[in-house]
């Protein structure tokens, strides 16, 4: 009896992905994985399952929409690019050992200051899986509007978007990359003199204060967010090019990925500043998320923690 409810159970999901609309398809799954990250962060008070599936659910979120499309070939491209991102994302993540049992750092420093175990758990439960998994939903929006309206095809705007996405993915790549090499020396050399400090190509100074202010970080002090922004924006711009039109309301997905990484960088932010009391002169000579020249330090907004750039 098992055995065929089962049976009867795949066959019945096979066939509902089958013949109901590609967004229920999206939405069913989405259900499923922040339901399931939700038990799994309650059974192992480990509260990174979300974190594990950004690199691995929008791929599969675009290649629902590339099958029911039947190929299109503007829906395909952008499964194949989104694709792209998600290895890139899936290398970065498990190098740094996301897959195992490493909580997000944040989410323990974040727990401390909620103190109530109910408010936490409802923070869990509406934030971290049902909000951050719907957002899955949202950035991969455009795609399904690619797939259920008629296209022009490969368009000329299309295609500068696609190219700008590469180009916003190797720059990804190349933060990534810095970031990672960085935070390798800075553990090796932890607790060492700094006459000990071999010479690794890293500024032997970010090492001493204990952040990158080189390399891309001279410019954006987050240069990997801003690669991921535009790699979501890109893919908002090629279905709005390849339809022919000015704008689509599924660019919310791309609003709220901004509006979150801006939340995000001021959490994350306060807690760096907490523990490196001169990130704040780099708040204040380089622009948060958008590369942009670094400015000249005013000594008076120093002391006063005033003029942090926010661009």
């Amino acid at each position: 009896m098992w055995v065929a409810a089962t049976v009867s159970g795949v066959g019945s999901v096979l066939l509902f992905s089958r013949d109901a609309p590609p967004l229920h398809v999206v939405f069913v799954l989405a259900a499923s994985i922040a339901i399931a990250a939700f038990l799994l962060g309650v059974a192992t008070r480990d509260y990174s399952w979300v974190d594990r599936s950004w690199s691995t659910v929008p791929p599969v979120f675009a290649w629902v929409y590339a099958v029911r499309s039947g190929f299109d070939p503007a829906v395909t491209v952008v499964a194949v690019l989104i694709t792209m991102w998600g290895l890139r994302l899936t290398f970065n993540f498990a190098r740094r050992g996301g897959y195992t049992s490493i909580e997000d750092y944040r989410w323990p420093i974040l727990r401390e200051r909620i103190g109530n175990p109910v408010l936490w758990h409802l923070f869990h439960l509406l934030f971290i899986c049902a909000f951050q998994v719907f957002l899955f939903v949202a950035f991969t929006l455009p795609v399904h509007a690619l797939a259920v309206n008629p296209t022009d095809g490969i368009t000329t705007r299309f295609a500068l978007f696609a190219v700008l996405f590469l180009l916003a993915l190797i720059w990804e790549t190349i933060a990534d990359e810095q970031q990672w090499r960085f935070q390798n020396v800075k553990s090796a050399t932890r607790g060492r003199p700094s006459a000990a400090v071999p010479i690794t190509g890293i500024n032997q100074a970010d090492i001493r204060r204990g952040f990158r202010t080189t390399g891309l970080f001279r410019y954006s002090r987050h240069p990997n967010y801003f690669g991921e922004l535009m790699v979501w924006w890109c893919v908002y711009f090629m279905m709005v090019g390849a339809l022919g039109i000015v704008a689509h309301p599924s660019g919310v997905g791309a609003v709220l990925l901004t509006l979150l990484f801006i939340g995000s960088t001021r959490f994350t932010e306060s807690i760096t500043l907490s523990r490196y009391p001169e990130y704040r002169t780099y708040q204040i000579t380089t622009s948060a998320i958008v590369p942009w020249p670094p400015r000249a330090v005013d000594e008076e907004a120093e002391m006063t923690g005033s003029g942090a750039a926010t661009t």
